[in-house]
């Protein structure tokens, strides 16, 4: 996900110390979001404050889902958030599935119903057309 320019390319940048120097070594980085950085060259971040708003921000990962997978990848365990941040990857893992039994590679506008986390997922590749 960081060599596709996750977030726009300004997602853990301040906090890089904490994994692996082997994961930035091809990471696209922009000290500014920039949508050019994105591998689909779209616009895919909103700011912390939106997150926190809309409840997507829970206990001590401030960066969401893909920061609480790193530190959990890496052995850290906290009962409540992972049980909650793993059900939240199978309602997502659902919907990618229905994308790809349903959609042509490429189409990104394959249906239209589904959340639009389920259009393009970087780390697994999901973009649709309507078979």
């Amino acid at each position: 996900m960081l060599e596709m320019g996750v977030f726009d390319g300004g997602y853990i940048n301040d906090c890089t110390d904490e994994f692996p120097a082997a994961w930035f070594r091809n990471a696209k980085t922009s000290t500014v979001p920039d949508a050019n950085v994105n591998y689909f060259g779209v616009k895919s971040r909103q700011p912390p404050s939106v997150w926190r708003r809309n409840g997507w921000i829970y206990g001590p990962d401030l960066r969401g889902w893909f920061q609480w997978y790193c530190r959990y990848s890496w052995g850290r365990r906290l009962e409540e958030i992972g049980s909650l941040q793993i059900e939240r990857w199978k309602g997502f893992a659902r919907h990618a599935g229905q994308v790809r039994a349903n959609c042509y590679p490429g189409d990104t506008v394959c249906r239209p119903k589904c959340e639009p986390a389920c259009k393009i997922d970087p780390c697994i590749g999901v973009i649709g057309v309507q078979k």
